[in-house]
């Protein structure tokens, strides 16, 4: 049995962890999110891996992930999304174990045309992108045995997402405006959270960086379309330039990832956006 700690624990990627977790007979969970936990606080992380059972894995789920916000509170983006990470490195290394990083397309300018691989250099243009891509960097300098899995345009049924806000505008509106010219790729969160739970269990050691999206290639207006078309629900839905809906962080105006190295080591063909999207939104 692998003890396997999730921090975050209310966040969508380990909301899904947990809707998974009983399928998986050899792993043994406990959840924190910061009341029971602070990552940014490191004597606090040493003392709660000390005082548990041996934590074998630790998912960090815990992020900043307020774009927007993260542009007048650097100070904070930073202490979570690198210090956190760091912390949790540092402690990883002490107690020897595997750390699973979240990481996101935002490291990237989105000047590329095609998929973004692993070996691009990554080049943020906000505070979140830049933050999160610091965390990858304090994990890479402390560890060898950790995994750090950058994903995109994460939605699900838990917490607050692109899909959730789009569902909710639509009981009060008629017509709804999107930007189409950001180009990228909606991810399940279920889906990378499968992926992540079945390298756990099987003990995988291919440790190392990795890009997990669903496959796709579509704008924001692209997937409010499939969103409402899935929903069969009728409204207006007018493109607009990001010119058009300034907001205080830049954000990449193409930021797909290519997939191709996790089906390389894990054998893990992501399903398409659309296909995650129909089942997910038939289950609601």
């Amino acid at each position: 049995m692998m003890h396997v700690l999730v921090t975050g624990s209310n966040g969508q990627l380990a909301s899904c962890i947990k809707d998974l977790a009983g399928q998986y007979e050899n792993l043994k969970f406990t959840y924190t999110d910061y009341q029971e936990l602070d990552i940014c606080d490191l004597k606090q992380v040493n003392t709660f891996f000390k005082s548990n059972p041996k934590i074998d894995y630790c998912i960090n789920c815990a992020a900043y992930t307020a774009v927007d916000k993260a542009e007048s509170e650097v100070d904070k983006a930073y202490e979570i999304n690198a210090q956190g990470a760091k912390n949790l490195a540092i402690v990883c290394h002490e107690f020897d174990a595997v750390l699973i990083q979240i990481s996101t397309d935002f490291v990237f300018d989105g000047q590329k045309n095609s998929p973004y691989v692993e070996t691009d250099v990554p080049n943020p243009i906000s505070v979140y992108g830049a933050s999160k891509l610091q965390g990858e960097v304090e994990v890479k300098q402390r560890l060898e045995k950790y995994f750090i899995f950058r994903t995109s345009w994460l939605y699900s049924e838990h917490g607050s997402n692109f899909m959730k806000t789009m569902l909710r505008l639509a009981e009060t509106r008629d017509e709804i405006s999107v930007v189409s010219d950001q180009i990228g790729t909606p991810t399940y969160a279920g889906d990378l959270a499968k992926m992540i739970l079945n390298i756990v269990s099987s003990k995988n050691t291919n440790f190392g960086l990795y890009h997990y999206s669903n496959e796709g290639m579509v704008s924001w207006y692209d997937f409010a379309k499939a969103i409402f078309e899935v929903s069969a629900i009728e409204i207006k839905l007018n493109p607009i330039k990001t010119v058009d809906y300034p907001t205080p962080a830049k954000r990449p105006k193409y930021s797909t990832l290519d997939t191709k190295k996790v089906y390389d080591f894990f054998l893990v063909k992501p399903p398409s956006f659309k296909q995650s999207l129909k089942k997910l939104i038939k289950s609601l």
